[in-house]
């Protein structure tokens, strides 16, 4: 048997050698193209890291190099990890997706008590947003902000819509506090980070002074640049206050990003039938399937699922569950949208499917 399998082992070696050295260079292509200062990418398959790498640089001014130790924020890529929070509340007893959000929540407004916990997750609340194009609503403290939205009036009938909204995931982040007796972070620390392997893994915002964190860029317009200037890389800066970290504010790697998918996909975080649950669209009140799952985007139901993590257009991870395939790309470009161009990465080993065995 052990002879037998020698030669199927040399394709695998091949095929996957060959994955890796098309996959370096679409990916230095496309930062070229891009003009992306630096990347990490890892990919994942059949549970093993078969890729990791770093390019560039992670801060441009200093010519710092991007290294695969360096922090990237994720932003609502966040949402994903949260997803798999409350589905490990689920799967405790501590939660019911089905419940109403009023049922571990006070002080809410009557127009909200009848919103369930799964359309927190799945962006169908019909809830006003908490954030607006300049930030915070109302321009003030956290307070003040959920102050403010608690007075506005739903957006749509509950269940009508898929409309994405940080609202949800404040909320979401709140019931995970109230049920485990710990803020929203310390529950990601202790339960998925520490699973996980995921060591330098932090929260935080550009204003957070973060050790070995790369700064982030853009080539938008500052609002002070003459209309039709020529375009110019510049700082970003963005805020995340922490009632918000649950919607947006991750800061890791790509490595601790894949070791986190693996250790998903072996049921180390939550079990099987509850990722399958994780990771089905959830149905609009006219049946039709809205565009996310519980914390998860969902570019792809059939024939090949294909679920996602897409944060800040400069970070995402992209899961082809049915190919035993993970692919995790972190910039630090706003613009860069990597999910655009993660299912070319994608297609060079997805035909390697059942070469390698498990």
């Amino acid at each position: 048997m052990a002879l037998f399998s020698l030669p199927r082992l040399a394709l695998a070696a091949s095929g996957l050698d060959e994955a890796n050295e098309q996959a370096r260079r679409l990916i230095q292509q496309t930062m070229k193209e891009l003009r992306i200062p630096g990347l990490q990418i890892a990919v994942v398959k059949d549970d093993r890291v078969v890729l990791s790498q770093s390019y560039g640089l992670a801060n441009v001014e200093n010519r710092k190099p991007a290294t695969k130790a360096m922090l990237f924020p994720i932003n609502s890529a966040t949402k994903s990890f949260t997803g798999v929070a409350m589905m490990q509340l689920v799967e405790a007893g501590q939660v019911e997706l089905d419940a109403p959000i009023s049922r571990y929540l006070d002080d809410l407004p009557q127009a909200w008590t009848g919103i369930r916990v799964r359309q927190l997750l799945a962006h169908t609340s019909g809830l006003p947003d908490i954030v607006d194009e300049n930030g915070l609503v109302g321009g003030g403290s956290e307070a003040d902000a959920w102050k403010a939205v608690k007075q506005r009036p739903m957006e749509a009938a509950i269940g009508e819509r898929f409309a994405y909204n940080q609202a949800n995931y404040a909320l979401l982040a709140q019931i995970i506090a109230k049920q485990t007796k710990m803020p929203y972070e310390r529950y990601l620390a202790q339960r998925q980070f520490a699973v996980a392997g995921m060591r330098s893994s932090t929260f935080g915002d550009s204003y957070d002074l973060l050790a070995d964190a790369a700064t982030m860029y853009s080539y938008f317009p500052r609002k002070t640049d003459a209309q039709g200037g020529a375009e110019r890389l510049s700082h970003w800066f963005y805020d995340m206050p922490r009632g918000l970290w649950a919607g947006g504010g991750i800061q890791t790697t790509a490595d601790e990003v894949a070791g986190w998918l693996i250790a998903l996909s072996k049921g180390r975080l939550i079990g099987a039938a509850h990722v399958r649950g994780m990771w089905t669209p959830e149905k609009l009140n006219s049946g039709a399937d809205g565009s996310w799952a519980a914390g998860w985007p969902v570019l792809q139901s059939s024939p090949h699922r294909q679920v996602a993590g897409i944060g800040g257009a400069r970070a995402a991870f992209v899961v082809y569950p049915d190919d035993g395939l993970a692919i995790v790309v972190l910039t630090n470009l706003v613009g860069a949208n990597p999910e655009r161009f993660i299912p070319k990465i994608a297609a060079l080993y997805q035909p390697l499917q059942g070469e390698r065995p498990h």
